[in-house]
Parts: structure tokens; C-alpha cells; sequence
């Protein structure tokens, strides 16, 4: 009975868990680029109380063993980097990615990596994120630009009143031999891990690294009538897990009322 109350308070918190990685994935249905979780979970060490296989005193064989699971645990997080749907906004410095690479940011002196193609323009005429990081490699807009256009192959090019071109530049996109190895640090941005790889720069539409679509912003690709599925099947593991302590402490008691 102990053994049964310590097997399902793994299962509760695994549920626990299991539901703050839903309530993320929910809380970020509206953030452009973001990738949703998974939780991944094991089963514990079994406690082995006949050995398949061994010898009985007739002679014969056991032919299936004795184990008692242990309960569960969380073993990882796993980002899942499925393509989101794609938003038209119109907004020239908003930008998607149709494949598999990142955007590179600079953020005091530290490189990161993102799917959120939200771009601004600084004082100076850089591309930035919200925040005010600078899109690498960087480029400079003209003071004098009217508008800019940006081809699938990430080339930028600034025009001025006249229609003539004032600048132009090459955007790269970067990928990574495990993308889901990233580490995310909050804000639309990932690092790179030893499990990760180092990244590969890459030119849109040429190097296999996708392709940008100016005007669209990447959504997240979160599916809120999966995530709310999978909340209800945690909500009633979690019960279940906690009747089956209910019913070994029930269990206990009577055993402790046999002679009273």
C-alpha cells in the first residue's frame, strides 16, 4: 500500500507538471514564432519479486516474472518546431520564415536565434527586435528610404523618392543539425547548446534553409483544441492518481481496524 501511494504521487506530479507545460503553450497561443512543448516522461525502476525464467524446486521453469512499477518521471521538454500559420500584415519590415532556419540577434555582445521576424527600425536605421536587438548581419536603412522591399532569397533593397535604389543588403538564415537541442531563454530567443550543434548560415532559398515572406509574421504553432484535450486527459489523470492514494490510505485504515 505505501509502495502504491509513492507510485501514484509520482504520477500527480507528473500531471502537475504536464499541465504547467500546457498552461505555457496557452498563454502563448499569440506570440509570434513561438514553439509549443511536450513534456516526456519514463517509467521508474521496477521492484522485481519473481525472476522470469528461474528454476522452480519441480524442475520447471517461470515462464513470466514478477515486477512492480515504481511510478514516473519527467525525462525532458521537448520544443516541437512544426511550421505556424502565417499572418498577412502588410507591415514591410515584419517578416516570415517558410522553412527550417532562424533569424540571427545580437543582445549585448550575445548571439541568439529566433523565429520572431517582428523587425523595427532604430534611430540609427537598424533592424531590430521589439526589444531593440540588432538583426545580424546588419543593415542599415537610409534616412532618405521611401520604401523597402525584401525578396524570398532575403535580399533588402532601400528605395528613395525617385524610385532609384539607395542600399541594399543580403539576409542569412541560420539552421542547426538539432534544432529542438536550443536552449530558450525567454523573449522569442534561443541559444545554442552542445546538443544543439553550431549553426550553418544559409541563404535564403538557395542553401535548404527556407525562405523569407516579407509582410507576414509567423504565428505560433499551438493548436488550442489540442492543448485543451490534453489538459482535460491531465486533469483526470491527476484525479485518478489521487483516488488511488484515497484508496491505499482507505486500504491502510481498515487493515488498522482489524482488531479494533
Amino acid at each position: 500500500m505505501f509502495r502504491g501511494m509513492f507510485s501514484a504521487a509520482t504520477g500527480m506530479g507528473a500531471q502537475q507538471l504536464r499541465l504547467d507545460i500546457i498552461a505555457n503553450n496557452l498563454a502563448n497561443v499569440n506570440t509570434t514564432g513561438f514553439k509549443k512543448s511536450r513534456g516526456d516522461f519514463e517509467d521508474l525502476v521496477y521492484q522485481t519479486l519473481r525472476q522470469a525464467g528461474g528454476e522452480r524446486p519441480s524442475g520447471g521453469q517461470v515462464p513470466t516474472g514478477m515486477q512492480v512499477g515504481l511510478g514516473v518521471r519527467p525525462v525532458g521538454i521537448s520544443k516541437i518546431f512544426s511550421q505556424g500559420d502565417y499572418v498577412h500584415t502588410e507591415n514591410e519590415l515584419d517578416l516570415a520564415i517558410e522553412g527550417k532556419g532562424f533569424f540571427k540577434i545580437l543582445s549585448n555582445g550575445v548571439e541568439y536565434y529566433t523565429r520572431a521576424g517582428n523587425f523595427k527600425m532604430d534611430k540609427d536605421g537598424f533592424l531590430t527586435t521589439p526589444a531593440g536587438d540588432r538583426l545580424q548581419p546588419e543593415f542599415t536603412i537610409p534616412p532618405q528610404t521611401v520604401y523597402t522591399t525584401i525578396d524570398n532569397t532575403g535580399k533588402i533593397t532601400c528605395f528613395g523618392p525617385d524610385g532609384k535604389a539607395l542600399a541594399t543588403g543580403q539576409l542569412s538564415l541560420y539552421t542547426f543539425p538539432n534544432q529542438a537541442g536550443l536552449l530558450n531563454v525567454g523573449r522569442n530567443l534561443f541559444q545554442i547548446t552542445e546538443a544543439s550543434g553550431e549553426p550553418t548560415e544559409g541563404r535564403p532559398g538557395v542553401d535548404g534553409v527556407g525562405t523569407i515572406a516579407q509582410g507576414y509574421l509567423e504565428v505560433s504553432n499551438v493548436n488550442v483544441v489540442e492543448e485543451m484535450v490534453n489538459m482535460i486527459i491531465a486533469q483526470r489523470a491527476y484525479e485518478l492518481n489521487s483516488k488511488a492514494i484515497q484508496t491505499a490510505d482507505a486500504m491502510m485504515e481498515r487493515a488498522y481496524h482489524l482488531k479494533t
